[in-house]
């Protein structure tokens, strides 16, 4: 075999057992804003949790089917709207004394690192920006499901990543220890792919 042959034989075959050829590259997702939901509830007075979400938020999210580590997601929160079913409360909680959402309008989570723990779970890993303040946060995701839409057949994938926060480290103090310092989270999300 010539030089040339061997050569050419060995770049091919360097190119077959290469991670980088085998590695589907992440693909970028518009959230489904009808089928996603971010909520939270929190402590009132021992007596009951409070449930509450926001209606307006934006999102993106690079999604990799193969390797899910590979994928990240941002999302963009409008803190004054937040929505607790009662007009009087979500009024206040929009004041400084909790959102101070006239000068903070903004919530904002940028994941940083996703590590795979099963199947069909992990722990996404990113940074959480409140009243200012950013602070690491870690959610355990779980792949609920990714495919073909059973109705239009667009390529889908829906998530849910749950977890918890201390409000007081993002200076939010407002009521503690009576309404509760630890702010449980949810995300419910669904995604196209572009």
């Amino acid at each position: 075999m010539t030089f040339k042959k061997l050569f050419g034989a060995s770049l091919m075959a360097a190119t077959l057992v290469s991670p980088t050829a085998v590695q589907a590259a992440p693909a970028d997702y518009q959230i489904d804003m009808a089928h996603t939901n971010v909520l939270f509830n929190v402590n009132h007075l021992g007596l009951s949790n409070m449930l509450g979400r926001f209606a307006e938020f934006s999102g993106k999210l690079s999604f990799d089917d193969e390797n899910i580590e590979n994928s990240k997601v941002s999302i963009v929160i409008n803190t004054a709207s937040i929505d607790t079913f009662h007009a009087k409360r979500d009024e206040h909680l929009r004041s400084p004394d909790f959102f101070n959402a006239a000068e903070f309008p903004e919530m904002t989570f940028n994941s940083t690192e996703i590590q795979k723990t099963g199947e069909k779970t992990a722990k996404l890993i990113g940074e959480l920006t409140l009243l200012g303040v950013t602070k690491p946060v870690t959610l355990d995701l779980t792949l609920n499901k990714a495919g073909a839409h059973p109705f239009n057949k667009k390529t889908v994938a829906g998530f849910t990543a749950t977890g918890t926060i201390k409000r007081t480290d993002f200076g939010m103090k407002y009521g503690v220890p009576n309404i509760s310092d630890e702010i449980s989270l949810r995300l419910e999300l669904e995604a196209v792919r572009n």
